[in-house]
């Protein structure tokens, strides 16, 4: 695919959007408010596209793919800390009851606030949907080091948002 979108072919380059929306999504919304991410994720595509014949080795493309993601989310931020207001985690976009935004909110925060390390992966897994082997494929961790990052990540969400095991055993 990547080779074909090298080349010109548009469909190719539609179908590597298809494959890693989510997983650029994920990067950028560890960085930018979630009413910012979709246009950040069109931005990262445009310059992908537009650099991809500099691109040297075509088996690099997703950790080239997510770096583009890291830098454009890191810009962007930086430009709205030139602005009046702050960017703010509204989520009105969101698929939840109006009472659940906030939750949903604090928890996007709490990640947020999560070692770098661990941030990415465990947005990708609760955010995105994305299987720990789908993670491993998309951000070119290993198979057992994203494993430990959501272990670690989760039992730091955990401690952060309050959940005791006991709270997790009732509700689960």
């Amino acid at each position: 695919m990547v080779t074909a979108a090298r080349h010109g072919d548009r469909r190719a380059f539609a179908e590597l959007y298809r494959r890693f929306s989510r997983a650029v999504h994920g990067v950028v919304l560890a960085r930018v408010a979630y009413g910012d991410a979709a246009d950040v994720v069109q931005d990262v595509f445009a310059i992908a596209l537009e650099r991809l014949p500099q691109l040297g080795e075509v088996a690099a493309f997703p950790g080239w793919l997510l770096a583009i993601a890291r830098h454009r989310a890191i810009d962007h931020v930086r430009a709205g800390m030139h602005r009046a207001t702050p960017p703010t985690d509204k989520l009105p976009e969101l698929p939840v009851e109006a009472s659940r935004s906030a939750e949903v909110a604090q928890v996007l925060t709490a990640l947020r606030a999560l070692p770098d390390a661990y941030q990415e992966t465990m947005i990708l897994r609760l955010v995105e949907g994305m299987s720990g082997p789908e993670i491993a494929e998309h951000t070119g961790l290993s198979p057992g080091s994203v494993r430990v990052n959501l272990h670690r990540g989760m039992k730091l969400l955990r401690e952060r948002l309050g959940i005791t095991e006991e709270a997790d055993d009732r509700a689960g």
